[in-house]
């Protein structure tokens, strides 16, 4: 028996998720593109997605991701690794199962951090799929890549704050059944660097809060929205502050590491199902008198997917099963690893998959186009690559540090 062989009741979600995707997911994705187009709203709720929500519901196969059992089935992150591949394969299933982000994030600092009244208020709603949250943390002005930058002010006045100052990509903030925010900023300029930010929870219509845009990636408006917010004498009760004054970095640490691991099971998933349609593609169009899949080049590119696919899986799986048995802050380096791996792997399969397609591959009549841009914007989502490497250099530097130069 292997550390990561997969527990029964695992087994049993695992089996019921993928007979949900074949009988409802897979066949949603035309009715849920057509339902978009009627709309003409990039940001509308189809009320497909609604229905998913039910059936999910209906079949228990909600809140999988969360690892309390008072607020779902309590699985392990090892546990949870499979399923959440599964419904990476298609961009309808999170939010059908209401495991997508950023809730899945918000949810667990709810959980952790929220105050009696922040439960009952925003994370019961969260938990039953009836309202979204988004994370407002990078700015525009600012590299957001270094946590401490983050500039918007949130200044104590009495039993209050006041917040002034920008967000973007605060992801989820244009969904229509968002209602509340949890905004990062600057209590103390002068505390030590890991001490000066906190969070907050602010609600959305709160007076002083204007959502200017929607940011597009890559040409598209995603349904959830990437909002660019403006922060404007937005007054704060102190009872909103999470954790308390000076926690925000420490309470973004938390957050990030399971959202993390989360959005790369779910990049093995997309990659998983690009394979799947190279293969169907090179297998059915004829070019110069053969299958495309005869071809020696094609070949290589399917073998070598298959191989890397294998590979960030057991990387991914090796750090779920570290954050279960020693947590999240010694997983640190498998999780940075994992981060840079799995965008760029799952990147260049669907890169792959879409030439194989051709013209068809770069158009929407397949998930690849959408694909490619949602994984090429994961290298830069919850830290870009290059912070990912150096927090991986510098683990590796500390087993030399006693080295001397010229040695």
């Amino acid at each position: 028996m292997s550390m990561f062989d997969i527990s029964e009741r695992a087994e049993k979600y695992r089996a019921q998720l993928l007979e949900f995707m074949d009988s409802h997911v897979y066949p949603a994705e035309a009715v849920y593109d057509e339902q978009m187009r009627a709309a003409g709203d990039p940001h509308f709720q189809p009320p497909v997605l609604e229905e998913l929500k039910a059936e999910a519901q209906r079949r228990g196969l909600w809140n999988l991701f969360h690892p309390y059992a008072e607020w779902g089935p309590g699985l392990t992150n090892l546990e949870y690794a499979p399923l959440a591949e599964i419904m990476g394969r298609s961009h309808l299933a999170p939010e059908a199962c209401n495991c997508n982000a950023p809730d899945t994030g918000n949810m667990e600092v709810f959980t952790l951090f929220g105050t009696d009244e922040h439960k009952e208020k925003y994370l019961k709603p969260l938990l039953a799929g009836t309202i979204r949250s988004a994370f407002a943390m990078t700015e525009p002005a600012v590299a957001s890549s270094d946590a401490t930058n983050v500039e918007l002010s949130m200044v104590r006045d009495g039993d209050e704050y006041i917040l002034n100052g920008r967000k973007w990509f605060a992801s989820n903030a244009l969904h229509p059944n968002c209602t509340v925010l949890i905004v990062m900023g600057k209590t103390d300029p002068d505390a030590a660097p890991h001490r000066q930010q906190s969070m907050m929870v602010v609600p959305i219509d709160a007076p002083g809060v204007t959502v200017l845009r929607g940011l597009p990636v890559f040409g598209y408006q995603d349904r959830e929205g990437h909002a660019e917010i403006d922060f404007a004498n937005v007054r704060v009760p102190l009872k909103d502050v999470l954790k308390g004054e000076g926690e925000g970095f420490a309470i973004s640490q938390a957050r990030l590491g399971p959202g993390r691991i989360h959005h790369c099971m779910r990049a093995i998933g997309m990659a998983e199902r690009a394979l799947e349609l190279m293969c169907r593609r090179a297998s059915t169009r004829i070019t110069f008198g053969k299958p495309i899949a005869a071809n020696a080049n094609i070949q290589d590119w399917i073998a070598e997917a298959r191989i890397d696919i294998e590979m960030i899986r057991l990387l991914t799986l090796k750090a779920a099963y570290l954050m279960d048995t020693v947590g999240n802050k010694e997983a640190r380096t498998e999780i940075a690893a994992i981060k840079v791996a799995a965008p760029n792997i799952a990147l260049k399969i669907v890169d792959r998959a879409i030439q194989v397609h051709g013209g068809a591959g770069v158009t929407d009549d397949f998930p690849l186009a959408m694909a490619w841009a949602h994984l090429r914007t994961l290298r830069l989502a919850d830290g870009p690559d290059e912070v990912h490497k150096r927090t991986l250099a510098r683990q590796e530097l500390r087993k030399y540090r006693d080295v001397k130069a010229g040695n």
